[in-house]
């Protein structure tokens, strides 16, 4: 089992700047990947990032490109997600997930934290 454990969600301004973290536990040795998605009110989730744990390939959503910053720190076991030019549609509930699989995310088979509210107004 692993668990996950987000931080540094908040309610920043139109063009700010958030840190969100997330630290893991437990048998972390067998994960592959590690990512970000986010779910607005009424709305899937969605990918906003993953990481390969083993060559640091990160994958990034079109719609956070050149905004957001995907970064895992091996010797802390966190994973961190830099947040920059945030704008009013960035408004979700973000969510760390962690996989003993790459390529691919199932919520039911995954390991995922409890969420993080990221409010941004306009």
């Amino acid at each position: 089992q692993v668990q996950l454990v987000e931080s540094g969600g908040g309610l920043v301004q139109a063009g700010g700047s958030l840190r969100l973290s997330c630290a893991a536990s437990g048998s972390i040795f067998s994960i592959n990947a590690m990512g970000w998605f986010r779910q607005a009110p009424g709305k899937q989730r969605e990918l906003v990032a993953d990481i390969n744990t083993y060559n640091g390939r990160a994958n990034y959503a079109r719609f956070v490109e050149g905004r957001f910053t995907i970064s895992r720190d091996n010797a802390k076991n966190t994973l961190n997600l830099q947040m920059n030019s945030l704008k009013p549609e960035d408004t979700a509930v973000y969510y760390c997930t962690a996989s003993n699989y790459i390529g691919t995310w199932d919520q039911g088979r995954d390991y995922w934290g409890q969420g993080t509210q990221v409010t941004v107004s306009s």
